[in-house]
């Protein structure tokens, strides 16, 4: 067939790109925009094989083989195929595995098969050296890519690069159509992007218990900061005694089990060690801590009678919510906590449902609450330590949550002509 191939090694592409504009291997350090990257590649490999495209073979690796936002992006792009091997954390470095055995494995069996007459290859890995030599038995031409090096040298197995029919190197120009460095102002890390949403809901009151508990901690502090020997270096103030919650820990807000503290020092404060409170308000339905309970059924009334997403949606929803989440759904966070929102109040049977919702804010009950970061964990959102989703993920998938929610109320009780 008269037709190319291309077998992109994502791992080596991104990584090597991170060193030539980041100064460093990782793929943290640089955004890339993977529409350009795939038109560009395309473009450059029916260029130098004079031959129509027949499709990308993305392959990288992603921990438990979950696909990751990039990949569920990709891999509903025209002409683009991704391949996912394992990615395992070993001394403190990701590791990728089963990706050079697939790609092996694709470009044996595409010369085998005859499906192409030209494959370009993009990858640095000797590994991958036998299937290179298998493909051109069968007669296909093997066109070897290489990124820029950052120091100049070779960044490819010689081996590799000298059993290679063609050779070609994805320059800084080339590689900045689609990529870009962080820019990460001196810092190590790049610093998150402010989210107006996020900082309402860290800074929703507390109740008033917490905040009287909270007020009485800051007049101990501050009375025992006053005590103190004057200090010339810059020590952080103790909070003031105003009537504002305190930090708790070093949060903006506090845990389910940092608020259910404060609600049993505020009732027994001659305690050390406070007891489990009999009816803590938590923040968070879903973290760590305590659990609000009430009643013999464990669930207060008001939050017993909503409806989870899975009760209100038909099984024919729910194939046409798998394939949005598949060919729509990008997986940022935010957009996440919208998604499932909006699904939500759609199929509410009462508009009571979401009145009662909006009153308790910025608590979600516990079941919807879990349920929601459930399938948050579907788009890879998982952090891979004790399968929990990181913190500020978690905000961002409520605070979608709730501005969808607070978009849909606001519009429910407009008045009629406004």
């Amino acid at each position: 067939m008269d037709r190319c191939v291309v077998l992109v090694d994502a791992g080596y592409l991104l990584g090597a790109a991170a060193s030539l504009l980041a100064g460093e291997p990782a793929r943290s350090r640089i955004t890339v925009d993977h529409a350009a990257l795939i038109q560009g590649l395309r473009e450059r490999a029916e260029a130098d094989t004079q031959q129509p495209l027949l499709r990308i073979y993305w392959f990288d690796g992603a921990p438990d083989r979950v696909p990751q936002p990039e990949h569920r992006r990709l891999r509903v792009m025209p002409r683009v195929t991704v391949r996912l091997g394992a990615l395992t954390r070993s001394d403190g470095r990701w590791a990728q595995k089963g990706v050079d055995a697939a790609m092996h494995a694709e470009l044996t069996e595409l010369a085998r098969n005859r499906a192409c007459s030209d494959v370009v290859l993009v990858t640095g890995d000797g590994d991958l050296l036998p299937g290179l030599m298998s493909a051109k038995e069968h007669g296909v031409a093997v066109h070897l890519w290489a990124v820029q090096a950052a120091d100049g040298d070779y960044n490819q197995s010689e081996d590799l690069v000298a059993e290679a029919d063609e050779r070609r190197v994805l320059d800084r120009a080339w590689i900045t159509k689609a990529v870009r460095a962080k820019d990460l102002g001196g810092a190590c890390a790049p610093q998150p992007v402010t989210r107006p949403e996020i900082a309402a809901i860290l800074s929703a009151p507390l109740p008033e218990a917490a905040l009287a508990a909270s007020a009485e901690r800051a007049s101990e502090a501050a009375q025992a900061a006053a005590a103190r020997p004057s200090r010339t270096e810059p020590a952080e103030s103790a909070p003031a005694a105003t009537g504002t919650p305190a930090a708790t820990g070093h949060k903006g807000v506090p845990t389910p089990k940092d608020l259910a503290a404060l609600r049993a020092h505020a009732t027994h404060p001659d305690r050390q060690q406070p007891a489990q409170p009999a009816g803590a308000t938590l923040r968070w339905s879903s973290d760590k801590g305590w659990v609000e309970r009430g009643g013999a059924l464990g669930e207060p009334p008001e939050t017993a009678s909503l409806p989870t997403l899975a009760q209100v949606t038909s099984a024919e929803q729910r194939w046409a919510d798998r394939e949005e989440d598949i060919t729509t759904v990008g997986g940022d966070p935010f957009e996440v906590g919208q998604v499932f929102a909006r699904r939500w109040m759609e199929r509410l049977p009462e508009s009571v449902h979401l009145q009662k919702l909006s009153t308790m804010y910025p608590r979600i009950p516990h079941r919807i609450d879990g349920e929601l970061l459930r399938y948050a964990a579907r788009f890879g959102l998982l952090a891979h330590k004790d399968d929990q989703i990181d913190e500020h993920d978690r905000y961002a998938i409520r605070a979608g949550f709730w501005r969808e929610i607070d978009v849909r109320a606001a519009a429910e009780h407009v008045p009629a002509g406004e």
